[in-house]
């Protein structure tokens, strides 16, 4: 029976993935015995005798063990016994000095490969209302590591062999980051869209909310300020949220709907209204990004990608606002692999920021790092790179998703995943919508949530 292969191609994209992380070239050889790794130019080389064949394979139901690295003289980033997807048992040592260098008994590229690649995602069924791969489906989740960025607990190991395999050579350093960004469904509770339906609105806050001024308000809203967002609009939260980045010396990153491809669930506002013009350039002026909010349909539709970010991209050149990249994110956070970043990579965009579950917080792809997306079905590295999302607003305090109703809950599950990513000197990504900052629950919230994680920049 012959062992698990990745194609040559899988293993080019390797090389770039170690190379972003540690620095240096790397070559990766398919030898009988397994892989080996090699710097370029040295002739030692670290041994991965252990290929696992259910990091190839479409599904969750890989076994399930830990390894306790300390006890065997290395050390676990986090503190805790490694996650180990793929295995039911590891051998002891799992980490051993051969003559020419080490022997890794852990297929620790097949789990990176498998992870990174979301290969686990593909081809399901068992999705949510939305179409959606979610958290409770996934081998992270049921297996209860889901909160910890286990690709990069286990590239931490492998620095340490490669610095014991090469100890005069220094490898990358990182630093822990913070960014937030902001998904722009509703730039307006009352401007920006057709009289009708903010009226609908404004009586629903009445029979909703007991907001007996709504009406009143966006009758007032709408004629005072036709061409440009009001103070008194609950969902013009802009300012305040750069004002809030900018204290912190963060850039927030705001994505914008362009298209409706389904009613039901689009947001009712046109990029080019004078507001939204307004805004854009305010955003831009004061240092900060722009990005594509594609709408609900766009996850499997190239072409209507394509349509939403030139109309981005031509009220932007209108408003002289330049940018050298320009990401999206999915609406819904609707995201189907491989389509969906095939379709961005289409319409000329340079990163997704979508790869964070809607039901929980924490890791989806494993990693809080930035890196270039490969399809195993294509065999070929996508012209995209993923920024994996770490923590959405409403995944927090959604009654249909983790129903976090204890405000110091939701901030104490934060600081964990944010603490885990500022452990493996990661990026921390928060995302929080502008209309999810109303009642001032929320905003307290946001600012709790960002604060813990601003703090521990300092640690």
């Amino acid at each position: 029976m012959s062992r698990p292969r990745l194609s040559n191609e899988a293993l080019r994209w390797l090389e770039i993935v170690l190379a972003e992380r540690f620095g240096h070239l790397w070559s990766l050889r398919d030898v009988p015995h397994g892989l080996e790794l090699r710097m370029v130019g040295s002739e030692r080389c670290i041994s991965f005798d252990a290929t696992q064949e259910c990091f190839l394979e479409y599904h969750s139901n890989q076994p399930f063990t830990r390894w306790d690295a300390a006890a065997e003289g290395w050390s676990s980033v986090l503190g805790d016994p490694l996650p180990a997807p793929g295995v039911a048992s590891l051998p002891r040592p799992l980490i051993e000095r051969n003559g020419n260098g080490y022997v890794v008994h852990y297929d620790v590229l097949g789990l990176v490969y498998w992870m990174l690649a979301r290969v686990e995602e593909i081809g399901r069924t068992d999705l949510d209302n939305h179409d959606r791969f979610p958290a409770t489906s996934s081998h992270a989740y049921k297996h209860g590591y889901l909160e910890l960025p286990v690709v990069d607990e286990w590239l931490d190991v492998l620095g340490q062999v490669l610095e014991r395999q090469w100890p005069s050579v220094a490898l990358n350093s990182h630093e822990f980051r913070v960014e937030v960004s902001h998904d722009v469904d509703r730039p307006s509770r009352y401007l920006c869209r057709p009289l009708g339906s903010a009226m609908r609105s404004a009586f629903g806050d009445v029979v909703l909310r007991g907001d007996l001024l709504s009406p009143l308000r966006a009758l007032w809203v709408r004629g005072s300020s036709p061409d440009a967002l009001h103070p008194a609009d609950p969902y013009n939260t802009f300012d305040w949220l750069m004002d809030v980045s900018e204290q912190h010396n963060l850039q927030s990153t705001f994505y914008f709907k362009t298209g409706r491809s389904n009613p039901q669930f689009d947001a009712i506002y046109e990029i080019g209204h004078p507001a939204i013009r307004k805004l854009l350039r305010c955003i831009h002026k004061r240092g900060h990004h722009i990005g594509l909010h594609p709408s609900y349909e766009c996850y499997r539709d190239a072409e209507q990608i394509r349509r939403e970010a030139e109309a981005l991209w031509r009220v932007c050149e209108q408003e002289g606002i330049r940018q050298d990249e320009w990401g999206a994110r999915m609406h819904y956070l609707r995201w189907l692999c491989p389509k969906t970043p095939y379709a961005l990579e289409a319409a000329g965009l340079t990163h997704d920021s979508t790869p964070g579950y809607a039901d929980h917080i924490g890791f989806r792809c494993g990693t809080c790092f930035s890196y270039p997306l490969f399809d195993p079905q294509g065999d070929r590295t996508l012209g995209i790179r993923i920024r994996p999302l770490t923590v959405m607003d409403c995944s927090i305090y959604s009654p249909e998703y983790m129903n976090l109703s204890s405000a110091q809950e939701a901030v104490d599950d934060v600081a964990t995943v944010a603490n885990n990513a500022r452990l493996v000197r990661g990026v921390f990504s928060l995302l929080w919508h502008n209309s999810e900052l109303s009642p001032k629950r929320n905003r307290s919230l946001y600012l709790d949530a960002l604060g813990t994680a601003i703090r521990l920049c300092t640690r």
